[in-house]
């Protein structure tokens, strides 16, 4: 039944309670309801946290989200990996509603000495009911407060307002904050959080193609290409650190099928020298528990990871439940796919396209029999070091797979991670998160102008970030979008400030920071010459040496990343107001100075911007999102969002540049991407 002071709506809440809301490791969020009651009695509300061993955190008290709303809510902060649970209590509060009364009737002279009396006899009760909470101090002072007041309210030598006042006072409040007096207590359910670890959220990443690191071509064309290998590919993880990447993502390093292989750009007939396509797993030398000959071994890929972790890098791998015609269990286990009506086992499409080099599984003959074989295939790469899984098109696989899947692993080896790569329909990609993705693919690419980013972002940071963590790819190898075909390399600077600073999670795929932007033809988001079916050398040497590309622009944003702290959140992005469509201003504020990196050498420095004595992270960030010509505005910001009055000034300090400027509420802003397109700024209090 319905409780005697109604608690409704609890966010954040998935699938009524049968799923755990998600967070990490140190994260800050909001839990919320609507709760009423009949009247017009004063109602409180607060959150109590039980962490996975079963310890209970104080009461936090909730807030009045908004007059009228009947809407309540408190930040609370989870402070280790494992299953959280937190419940809602709301209460009526007597005190209050004496407190509103008086406040009324003593200046008017109503009822004066019944109002005084009436609350004496109500802090007596609070003193009776003051216990001792896990981490209060010294109720017994908090008790002997509580009757010193109710002996003066009852005092009638003093006037009926200093009466009044000493239940006013600072002291008090913070008494009864601590020590609240509470009727009609109604509390809500258990939900749970599931806290995982802070890689789950906050990131940047970096994929690259082994194979075509340290290739060797003929220049007399009489030989074939020799591929590169994971030893080679380990040379370029030094550069991949030194620009500040945490995660290095390998597309598959399985064998390639050799039947219907692909040549360049897609083309249905492969020369003998064509690699093929990655994702087309499985040959003679083995499948998906297997590594490409031309790459190397499993001793190999261990040195790889190794390096890797020597540079404070994560590697993840793919995991394409795809089989080429020449995988093993094409023979072993024909039944794992389909068959069409002319006897020949159907090949994956998506129409138009086609994918004559690829079989889909079918999980409908042997569900039990491919379950088994890939949660052996994750456990195996697990065993040499990979903690961390980018899933191709999970969207077109059964949920039910997925959610057993994850849920196996996470049993055993919950610091594992999984990112969905599903460009898909919002319904499956919100239920992937849901079922156990750590992170989601998103539709970032396609949103360039203020107020697309400004819609997409706001649905990010709100209701869903309680279950879908994005990772903002500013290109993939499929995708080119035409925003950077034709935008030059300003256009490339404005998507990777958008990307590392509007999300926690964020990545380029190679060739990125030389501002690759060719695409096969007009209209189309495929790259020429794309990776994905030939081998692709990229001379990193020439480009460092001659200054070529945007490498040290990104190096300089992932440094801001790991040094603001502010910038490791989701839900704390807050928008701000520009008079010119083609600039877009945002901030992140966090208060503490800690980091979530995990790497030791990370560790982020307080910044300065100090509130009620706690150290406070602000970056505010302005960008112009025409690359092609100069754009001026007047930004006015929301003071309040950077933790300061509407008529304070601060100093704003350009992390790119080294400028600074003064600022406050509005501000001229000019921004000419030739020379900058993006101000990334520090924000300082300016002292009273």
């Amino acid at each position: 039944m319905i409780g005697r002071i109604p608690i409704l709506d609890i966010e954040p809440l998935l699938d009524c309670g049968r799923r755990p809301a998600k967070a990490v490791a140190g994260e800050t969020f909001q839990v919320s309801a609507t709760i009423i009651r009949e009247g017009h009695g004063v109602l409180a509300a607060g959150v109590v946290l039980r962490d996975p061993a079963g310890r209970l955190s104080p009461l936090a008290r909730m807030r009045d989200l908004g007059p009228g709303l009947d809407r309540y809510g408190a930040d609370v902060t989870v402070t280790s990996e494992g299953v959280w649970h937190f419940h809602v209590e709301s209460w009526a509060d007597p005190i209050a509603q004496w407190a509103h009364d008086a406040d009324i009737k003593i200046p008017r002279g109503q009822d004066v000495e019944l109002m005084l009396a009436e609350g004496a006899l109500l802090f007596e009760r609070a003193a009776r009911s003051v216990r001792q909470p896990p981490g209060a101090a010294r109720p017994a002072a908090a008790r002997t407060a509580l009757n010193a007041l109710a002996k003066k309210l009852r005092d009638r030598g003093l006037p009926p307002w200093d009466r009044l006042a000493a239940a006013q006072t600072p002291r008090i409040a913070a008494i009864l904050n601590e020590y609240p007096l509470r009727d009609l207590v109604t509390r809500s359910g258990w939900l749970p959080v599931l806290v995982e670890r802070k890689r789950a959220l906050y990131g940047s990443w970096y994929e690259f193609f082994p194979r075509s690191e340290g290739v060797q071509f003929d220049p007399m064309g009489r030989r074939d290409p020799v591929s590169g290998t994971l030893r080679t590919a380990a040379r370029r993880l030094e550069a991949i650190a030194d620009m500040g990447f945490d995660v290095v993502y390998l597309p598959p390093v399985h064998p390639i099928g050799t039947t219907f292989r692909k040549g360049r750009n897609n083309t249905l007939e492969a020369r003998p020298a064509d690699p093929g396509v990655p994702w087309a797993i499985g040959a003679a030398e083995g499948g998906h528990d297997a590594i490409h000959p031309d790459l190397g071994t499993f001793a190999d890929f261990d040195a790889f990871v190794g390096r890797a972790r020597e540079l404070g890098i994560e590697v993840a791998i793919d995991l394409a439940l795809n089989a080429s015609p020449d995988h093993p269990w094409v023979k072993e286990h024909p039944e794992w796919f389909t068959t069409r009506a002319d006897g020949t086992i159907a090949y994956a499409e998506n129409p138009p396209k086609k994918y004559q080099d690829i079989y889909n599984f079918n999980f409908d003959n042997d569900p039990e029999g491919i379950f088994a074989e890939f949660d052996r295939i994750v456990r195996l790469w697990m065993s040499h070091g990979v903690r961390i899984f980018r899933v191709d098109n999970p969207h077109t696989k059964p949920l039910k797979f997925w959610e057993r899947l994850l849920a196996s692993i996470r049993q055993t080896d919950p610091d594992v991670l999984f990112l969905a790569e599903a460009f898909t329909r919002p319904a499956m990609m919100a239920t992937l998160a849901k079922v156990g993705f750590h992170q989601s693919y998103t539709y970032f690419t396609w949103r360039n102008t203020k107020d697309e980013l400004t819609e997409y972002l706001t649905e990010l940071t709100g209701r869903s970030a309680a279950y879908m963590r994005p990772n903002f790819w500013a290109n993939t190898p499929d995708i080119l979008h035409e925003y950077l075909q034709h935008g030059g390399v300003p256009a490339f600077k404005i998507r990777a400030v958008l990307a590392a600073m509007l999300s926690p999670s964020w990545g380029i795929y190679s060739g990125y920071e030389l501002c690759e932007n060719t695409p096969i033809r007009p209209g189309s988001e495929e790259y020429l010459d794309s990776e994905k079916y030939q081998y692709r050398p990229r001379d990193w040497e020439t480009a460092a040496r001659d200054g070529l590309g945007i490498a040290p622009f990104i190096t300089d944003l992932n440094r801001i990343r790991k040094r603001h702290v502010a910038l490791h959140w989701l839900r704390n992005l807050r928008f701000h107001s520009v008079d010119q469509p083609e600039l877009i201003c945002f901030s992140k504020r966090v208060y503490g100075a800690g980091t979530i990196s995990e790497r030791p050498s990370e560790q982020a420095a307080p910044q300065s911007g100090e509130q009620d004595g706690t150290a406070a992270d602000t970056v505010l960030v302005v960008v112009n999102l025409d690359p092609h010509q100069a754009r001026e505005a007047t930004v006015w910001l929301d003071m309040p969002a950077l933790g300061m009055d509407w008529h304070e000034g601060f100093t704003a300090t350009d992390e790119l540049s080294g400028e600074i400027f003064s600022w406050g509420q509005a501000n001229y802003v000019r921004l000419d991407p030739a020379v900058r397109t993006a101000h990334i700024f520090t924000v300082t209090r300016n002292q009273a």
